[in-house]
């Protein structure tokens, strides 16, 4: 009999634990969580239904946590189809905008991205779930130091997060396949194209308090820009508006 009740007791704590490692891997990109059905909903009915096909950017869609990515008083509301406060004035975008600025800039799993504009970092995560590596700039502080502990946290080893003004990119680390800009300027920032590889893409929300969403193609003769759908993000500050 108390052989029979220390066994018990043993498989008991034995369940416990690996009770403990399963709630480690819940919001961990790959890992299941408690969302998970929420994701693949948002996947099928704001993303997929609405045209966007690209099968490496439905994934990535599937597998990164966006209830990660905001405040927890939010969390509940981050498998809508709706920007949401997260801090700072800044909002991470609406999910069907970030899945279709990633697939407008047809990356592979050997592209090299450039986002302006890290936000609360769940973009550079879409991308790195793509993509080789991802160089993200963001001008507050604030926000870029909770961008890159999360990503860390969630495994995300090849995101690059800096503070600065991204109107200037990240010259030290082009030239690069794609260039994604999540906050809005009046004009294209000349040293984003120059950064761009030949036949490398930009995706851009350009415009004031509404804006146009374009896509930049760069060839060996200049560019070629193509409008996308009208979108609204917050402006672009910094070089941008002394521009």
């Amino acid at each position: 009999m108390a052989l029979g009740i220390l066994f018990a007791i043993a498989f008991l704590g034995f369940l416990s634990c690996k009770s403990g490692d399963d709630d480690k891997d819940r919001g961990r990109a790959g890992g299941r969580d408690a969302f998970e059905a929420e994701r693949s909903r948002m996947v099928d009915e704001q993303i997929f239904r609405r045209g966007v096909k690209d099968v490496r950017v439905l994934a990535a869609m599937r597998k990164v946590p966006r209830h990660e990515f905001v405040p927890e008083s939010y969390r509940k509301y981050a498998y809508a189809d709706e920007p949401l406060p997260i801090g700072e004035g800044q909002t991470i975008s609406q999910p069907y905008i970030v899945a279709l600025m990633t697939e407008t800039l047809s990356i592979g799993k050997d592209s090299r991205v450039l986002e302006v504009g890290t936000g609360s970092g769940y973009q550079a995560a879409v991308l790195a779930e793509i993509a080789e590596e991802v160089y993200s700039i963001e001008i507050v502080e604030p926000l870029a130091e909770r961008a890159e502990e999360t990503l860390k946290r969630l495994g995300y080893r090849n995101v690059h997060v800096r503070v600065g003004d991204g109107y200037r990119g990240w010259p030290e680390k082009a030239p690069f396949d794609a260039i994604i800009v999540t906050a809005a300027p009046d004009h294209i920032p000349q040293p984003l194209i120059d950064q761009l590889k030949v036949g490398g893409r930009l995706s851009i929300p350009v415009g004031d308090v509404y804006q146009e969403l374009i896509l930049v193609t760069k060839t060996d003769s200049g560019i070629v820009k193509k409008d996308v759908l009208p979108v609204r993000f917050v402006p672009m500050t910094g070089e941008a508006e002394e521009k």
